[in-house]
């Protein structure tokens, strides 16, 4: 295979890529079932108690951003993720077997997230720079982008599965069978020609190791501009669980099979834009620029949406927008990196995206309480909107981006020294469409 599948070729990558397929559909599954009984069942309709949920599960990454990157750097990350991956399966199988038994109560449910994001923060920075393992070099942004084709392509089978199984046989149902899930990445870490990976020095482990990374990006102004950008959408715009769950049950009066549609709807446009970030050759600024405006535009279209079926069209466009940012972002981060200090700079960029999220889901859920789902929606988009503006000072303070009618088109150019030579985002020239 070539072009968009290429990274398939490998045996290694295609065998984490099926084991990882089936887990992420579980691990979806749960997820949506997680939030519908903190919604309906254990509270009254209550945004800010998901928004806590949100926060317990992804607070971690920030908390422990000291040990996370060590470990991704130091450690064995094949066996790293066996540990991790076989936790995550522990701890779904205890939260299925109290919400089976009835006993299930909101207290719980935190703990269980705030478990489950302690051993994800250890998990994340290890799996995202374990691809490099997995494929050669030139392939490693595709195989980045595959990775989120999968986690979106199970985003969209799975939030749909379980409405149904939530409404046939219960939310803890669906806990235990995303349990049994982790059985097939665990089957695949295990089946891994472990002679072919394409294992790199790792860096020698010393005090301040963590300070060095923050150090190797405070000198690189292209990467402090992605986490910034980074930091702003995941703190308010990645809260698609209070989005999605609110407008549902608040605004449209919908139940759970429509809850997990919807979830599934935006999912399809995720997939969508991870296969055209894997269709390209390397990531753009221009990509991420773009990502970023439509993703507030599409937040803005999903908060004025009238009824259901348009505001399930406006998630598709979100998708879409969401994973072209994350995706480029992502890419562009690992490729342009050293690989000595990969798994330090992606530990720092998990925890900015994802460590924002104690700040932003409860606000956000509170705003959604106070106001109203679809202004929690316009906070979102502006989120959005002032991540471009922060991409666009790069560019004009960095990188001399200049802007100039021709020929009735909006032409943008580049030029000058560019700082961003060894990274992957560096390009001579943009040409932008009319109006963009």
């Amino acid at each position: 295979m070539t072009g968009t599948f290429r990274s398939l070729n490998g045996y290694n990558y295609r065998l984490w890529a099926g084991g990882a397929l089936v887990s992420n559909v579980g691990t979806w599954m749960q997820r949506t079932a997680q939030d519908w009984i903190v919604l309906t069942q254990l509270t009254h309709n209550n945004a800010t108690a998901v928004g806590i949920v949100m926060a317990l599960q992804f607070g971690p990454q920030a908390l422990l951003l000291p040990l996370t990157g060590f470990a991704a750097d130091h450690f064995d990350r094949r066996k790293l993720l066996i540990v991790t991956q076989a936790a995550m399966g522990v701890l779904a199988l205890g939260l299925g077997i109290l919400t089976v038994a009835g006993v299930v109560q909101l207290w719980q449910v935190y703990v269980f997230a705030f478990l489950l994001g302690c051993v994800t923060a250890f998990d994340a920075p290890a799996r995202q720079t374990f691809v490099s393992e997995l494929v050669a070099e030139n392939d490693l942004s595709n195989a980045v982008a595959l990775n989120s084709t999968s986690f979106n392509a199970a985003r969209m089978i799975g939030p749909a599965i379980a409405g149904v199984l939530i409404a046939v046989i219960g939310a803890g149902w669906v806990f235990l069978i995303n349990a049994a899930s982790f059985a097939a990445v665990l089957a695949s870490l295990n089946m891994l020609r472990v002679g072919e990976l394409n294992l790199r020095t790792r860096a020698a482990p010393v005090r301040g190791s963590l300070v060095a990374g923050f150090r190797y990006i405070w000198r690189r102004p292209d990467l402090k501009a992605i986490l910034f950008m980074f930091f702003l959408i995941g703190t308010f715009g990645l809260n698609f669980p209070i989005f999605i769950s609110t407008m549902s049950v608040s605004v449209f009066h919908a139940g759970a099979h429509q809850y997990g549609f919807l979830s599934s709807i935006m999912a399809l446009g995720s997939v969508t834009g991870a296969l055209l970030a894997a269709h390209r050759e390397k990531p753009r600024m221009a990509f991420l620029l773009a990502g970023a405006a439509v993703f507030g535009g599409g937040l803005t279209l999903a908060a004025l949406m009238p009824g259901y079926g348009l505001f399930a069209v406006a998630l598709v466009i979100i998708g879409v927008a969401a994973q072209t940012f994350t995706t480029t972002a992502n890419s562009a981060v690992q490729l342009s990196t050293e690989p000595a200090m990969r798994g330090r700079v992606m530990a720092i960029l998990l925890a900015v995206a994802l460590g924002g999220t104690p700040l932003g889901a409860p606000v956000i859920g509170w705003v959604a309480d106070t106001f109203g789902p679809r202004w929690a929606l316009g906070v979102g988009a502006a989120s959005g909107f002032v991540a471009t503006l922060v991409g666009l000072h790069y560019l004009m303070k960095y990188r001399q981006l200049r802007m100039r009618f021709s020929g009735g088109r909006l032409r943008f150019s580049i030029g000058g020294h560019d700082p961003m030579a060894a990274s992957a985002l560096a390009e001579p020239r943009i040409i932008g469409q009319k109006g963009s």
